[in-house]
């Protein structure tokens, strides 16, 4: 037996622009019944009961406006809410834990933000039942004998504070104008303000005016007022964003102290390397974005993502994805590259009021991708905008023969039409490119966010648009400023991997700004490393090989990375561990061969 899902995308069903295909080839309306009609916003109905699941009205649907998907009989008795007909649905919930921090991963649009907002009292879950809202005691019954059962009874006699960081953390520019301190102050209930400002390094910044902080600070700000909050459940969703590795490693210990004080957390996060440091178990919530998502059953961290990494979870029998993510598991060599030479620079000195980048020089080489990687404030940004043109230096000349296309850091939504018409605007003969399309466009999915508004698209969407819109550039040299920010875990290996095809089929170079260490690992082929003090002076690097340069990173940063024994994926050490002092002391601070962790720090003989 199965349980059917009709999932009707509204943006993307047009019906005055195409032949209505779905209501005139669908055999169940042939034979008289009404499966699929016209609603009176001009809007595709589809009966869930009537659908046979036969995929013609998808195939002949010009605008992929339509998802049906046979489930298991056994979902339809836990789903946990649903937002109307033909609309998203989520099955089963997380379960917060005591003096635990729990992470939530998956795809973007699989129900995450919905969890978060179910379990806070946000929104009462209707079961399914849209049209006629259960009431509390329909909902207690439905969690009876589960531990969810104790957490809901909890928010609805209001026994249960929870304090939320929620991901648009730029939205503190519209309610607050002041500086950062007094906002932090008025919202601390702990009495724990100045512990925080020190703990997240924000003492350079956090008297300076909201609207003139970085998103990083921002970021570090909002994580420090939501642990300042006296609450029994605090929810932190992405974090990580804006911040580097060394910040995202000084959040992580704001958000396990939380949970050592025996409160619950609740993590969303899409850096998995920090998610795999910070949490102490994790639930994968899996699906179709934007038609419905399932939530797996606890599992511990490391378990947790190398299930997802591998797509398969074995406790439920369940296959969410056709293929593995893998990593290269050993070093590469430390020779130089094959790679032809497209353009160089020379040594680099530009100024600013209060901070001063130094350059060394380098070169740019066809088919490969150069990593850039740093702290925040030492000039990665800057260094990309001088090669972009955008910037000129006070010493040493850029005389690029080389056209750059340049993607920066903070994207605006300014054009008013939708994302196809942005496409076919400039770049209308490139996106007809076969190979383009097969490589970028639906790997990523982008086809599917054409008819969108681009100022509807969320952060993640954007971000997308924003990359294939760079890539489809006429250029020699691509030029990428932090292209993982807003997208979900899986996007981002299908961005690694499609920016290296792209730039190795056509012979072309790219380089990337990302604070993403697995992403920086699977795309690059070498690597620039910035290194000085945080807005005040910068040290970019000659380019290197990718093992010297992350060694050289993380020596700076004090920290070790050692290969997952079973996917290979890199995954932070425990500051002061075994392993930890071993690497430090063998001076291999990242890159260690599979095999038991006796065998990586001591190979046979």
């Amino acid at each position: 037996m199965t349980h059917r899902v009709a999932v009707l995308h509204r943006d993307n069903c047009l019906s005055k622009k195409c032949n209505l295909e779905c209501i005139n080839f669908c055999p169940v309306n042939k034979d008289g019944s009404e499966c699929i009609v016209l609603g009176a916003d001009g809007k595709a109905i589809i009966s869930e009961p009537l659908c046979t699941g036969c995929g013609i009205c998808i195939q002949k649907c010009p605008f992929d406006a339509i998802t049906i998907v046979n489930l298991a009989e056994e979902l339809s008795e836990q789903k946990v809410h649903q937002y109307g007909n033909n609309t998203f649905r989520l099955y089963r919930l997380p379960t917060p834990r005591k003096g635990s921090v729990v992470g939530l991963v998956g795809r973007n649009g699989v129900g995450k933000t919905t969890a978060l907002n179910v379990l806070s009292g946000n929104l009462k879950p209707n079961l399914g039942n849209y049209d006629e809202e259960p009431n509390w005691d329909d909902v207690l019954q439905f969690f009876k004998g589960t531990e969810l059962k104790l957490h809901f009874e909890k928010v609805v006699n209001q026994d249960l504070t929870v304090s939320i960081k929620p991901q648009a953390v730029y939205k503190i520019r519209d309610v607050w104008k002041g500086d950062g301190l007094s906002l932090l102050k008025k919202l601390d209930e702990r009495s724990v303000a100045s512990e925080l400002v020190d703990e997240m390094n924000l003492k350079e910044s956090i008297n300076r005016q909201i609207s003139q902080m970085s998103g990083g600070e921002l970021q570090r700000l909002a994580i420090a007022i939501a642990a300042s909050r006296d609450a029994d459940l605090y929810m932190f969703d992405e974090p990580a964003s804006y911040n580097d590795v060394f910040q995202r490693l000084a959040v992580s210990r704001v958000i396990q102290s939380l949970a050592d004080d025996g409160k619950s957390v609740i993590l969303v996060e899409h850096d998995i390397s920090f998610l795999d440091y910070v949490s102490d178990s994790l639930h994968i919530l899996h699906g179709e974005s934007g038609a419905y998502g399932i939530v797996s059953s606890g599992l511990p961290s490391r378990t947790g993502i190398n299930v997802l990494l591998d797509g398969y979870l074995p406790g439920e029998n369940i296959r969410f994805r056709d293929s593995k993510i893998g990593f290269n598991v050993f070093a590469p060599p430390e020779i130089e590259t094959p790679f032809p030479k497209v353009s160089s620079y020379p040594d680099l000195v530009k100024s600013f009021k209060n901070f001063t980048l130094t350059v060394s020089a380098g070169e740019i080489k066809a088919g490969s991708v150069l990593g850039a990687i740093g702290g925040n404030a030492l000039g990665k940004s800057t260094f990309m905008r001088i090669l972009a043109g955008l910037e000129q230096p006070d010493k040493g000349k850029v005389e690029l023969v080389a056209s750059v296309s340049y993607k920066p850091q903070y994207l605006t939504a300014n054009f008013d039409g939708d994302v196809q018409s942005l496409f076919y605007e400039s770049f209308g003969e490139q996106l007809e490119d076969p190979l383009f399309q097969s490589e970028v466009i639906h790997p990523l999915r982008i086809n599917m966010l054409y008819n969108k508004k681009v100022k509807n698209l969320s952060g993640g969407e954007l971000q997308k648009v924003a990359v294939a819109t760079t890539l489809m550039r006429d250029a020699d040299i691509y030029a990428l400023d932090e292209p993982s920010a807003f997208i979900d875990i899986e996007d981002r290996f299908v961005l690694a991997r499609a920016i290296q095809r792209f730039v190795r089929s056509r012979g072309r170079s790219a380089i990337v700004i990302d604070h993403d260490i697995q992403l920086i690992d699977l795309v690059s082929d070498s690597l620039i490393t910035f290194t000085g003090k945080p807005a005040e002076e910068g040290f970019a690097s000659s380019p290197v090989s990718k093992s010297t340069g992350m060694n050289r990173f993380l020596r700076d940063l004090g920290i070790t990375y050692r290969r997952d024994v079973d996917s290979g994926r890199p995954r932070v050490n425990k500051r002061g561990s075994r392993l930890d002092k071993a690497q430090k002391d063998s001076g291999m601070y990242y890159y260690v061969d599979t095999g038991s962790e006796q065998e990586q720090l001591h190979p046979a003989q």
